[in-house]
């Protein structure tokens, strides 16, 4: 991995910089560590920017596929500053489990999270994919999100989570209908719960949270 010699080496993966002049500059022994297959985090410096924790498992997760693994000293910390995150703003959280689940390694990096000791406490939401990933339904969702990403096709938060999350939509709705609740305010009803509950302010309410409710509104006429 490449960085102009302006960027910081402390949040680049093995710190491999070229100078203005084409120069590779390698103090770290970068090229040595991509030739052993070995990731390594150069000052181990989460405490900087925690959020780097999560990008450790992302970048791990993509490059497993071509053989390499995390450095021990950078794996190491990982679990103990968890702690950490509960100093970064939900929002930013957000977005980093999406590029988590979004760039073509979801499955990876759920094998990577649970193999560091990360399935629980880095994001509530992200504890639950990572808790159903194995269950057939959210895995296909992760799998076909992996697929269309390796196939250069656009994919949506809004369907994955959609998926994630139908579980408990599907309770609640169930649980409203055997109170004689009138099915579709019923499945409305359900979904602001479990929207509140899982997903909150943190997306703004917006584009995502309407496709979402969208998604699981439509539910009822498949099972026509």
């Amino acid at each position: 991995m490449k960085c102009t010699i302006q960027q910081s080496a402390n949040n680049v993966i093995n710190a491999i910089a070229q100078d203005a002049h084409g120069q590779r500059i390698d103090p770290f022994g970068g090229e040595r560590d991509i030739a052993h297959k070995v990731l390594r985090h150069v000052t181990h410096a989460f405490r900087e920017d925690p959020v780097r924790i999560i990008r450790a498992v992302r970048f791990s997760a993509k490059l497993s596929a071509l053989g390499f693994k995390l450095e021990t000293k950078t794996a190491a910390p990982l679990k103990k500053m968890l702690g950490l995150l509960a100093d970064v703003p939900q929002s930013r959280l957000f977005d980093e489990m999406l590029k988590l689940l979004q760039t073509g390694h979801a499955l990876a990096s759920v094998a990577q999270l649970k193999s560091l000791g990360l399935a629980k406490g880095i994001y509530p939401l992200l504890d639950i994919v990572v808790a159903r990933a194995d269950t057939p339904f959210v895995r296909a969702a992760l799998a076909d999100t992996d697929r269309r990403v390796g196939e250069g096709k656009p994919v949506a938060p809004s369907f994955l989570l959609a998926c994630v999350l139908w579980a408990d939509v599907r309770e609640g709705w169930a649980q409203r209908l055997a109170r004689k609740a009138h099915p579709h305010p019923a499945l409305q009803e359900s979904i602001d719960e479990v929207f509140d509950s899982r997903i909150g302010d943190v997306s703004g309410r917006g584009k995502l949270g309407a496709d979402m409710r969208e998604i699981w509104m439509m539910q009822p006429r498949f099972e026509k």
